[in-house]
């Protein structure tokens, strides 16, 4: 089996999964965006998917992103490419260069540099709050507690229009009772968006409400070991 037909394949695969769980959710598929996270991939492995008509892509850091997109947007115009992974307020610049979206806005500093840079460069970016569900400690985003506050900041002081809420659930626990508080907190604040499940819990997250899933190693297969 040729990279081209593993990969297409893999997507293929992945988008009927999604279709699936939104029908038996009685939701309509074309509601779910399917984020194909290429994070530690390289070219040879992107090409075959962009070959096969998908173009929403997500990485996880500014760097390896700028290493390798430009010249696929050069060649794919139409990309559309998420930040889904951390963002410092260093990298701010760049990523609102490089990226459509970013997942990862999570304290009132990125959200403060995301919009002086969005303001400085014309673009309007696609923003989503990330919301530390489990409240861990090592983990990125908001607590719940505290996310009225960061919401009323972004609308209000900073004019930035918010498109939902992401979140990584804890890997010890079920993902459906997160997915289900984020869901819930999103219709709290009157958001629409989800950004929630994975490769290994996406469908859960689509019955849940999803709005985008970032699935990675369904598609691409296993990461390259560092």
């Amino acid at each position: 089996m040729t990279l081209e037909t593993e990969m297409s394949g893999r997507l293929a695969e992945t988008q009927a999964r999604i279709a699936v769980a939104a029908k038996a959710a009685e939701r309509d598929p074309a509601e779910v965006h399917l984020i194909a996270v290429s994070k530690t991939f390289g070219a040879p492995q992107i090409l075959p998917v962009l070959q096969a008509g998908h173009r929403l892509f997500g990485e996880n850091r500014v760097q390896e992103a700028k290493a390798k997109w430009p010249e696929l947007k050069a060649q794919f115009p139409d990309i559309r490419l998420h930040l889904i992974g951390p963002l410092q307020s260093n990298k701010a610049k760049e990523a609102v260069e490089l990226f459509d979206a970013i997942h990862s806005i999570d304290r009132p500093k990125i959200a403060r540099a995301v919009a002086e840079e969005m303001r400085k460069q014309g673009k309007r970016l696609e923003l989503f709050l990330q919301v530390n569900t489990g409240e861990e400690p090592q983990k990125a985003g908001v607590a719940p507690r505290e996310l009225p506050a960061l919401l009323a900041l972004c609308r209000d002081e900073l004019g930035l229009e918010i498109a939902g809420l992401m979140c990584i659930p804890p890997l010890e626990e079920e993902p459906a009772l997160r997915f289900a508080f984020l869901t819930k907190l999103a219709a709290d604040n009157a958001l629409s968006g989800l950004s929630m499940g994975m490769s290994d819990d996406f469908e859960t997250a689509v019955a849940f409400g999803a709005t985008h899933v970032r699935v990675g190693s369904a598609i691409f297969g296993a990461r390259p070991k560092p």
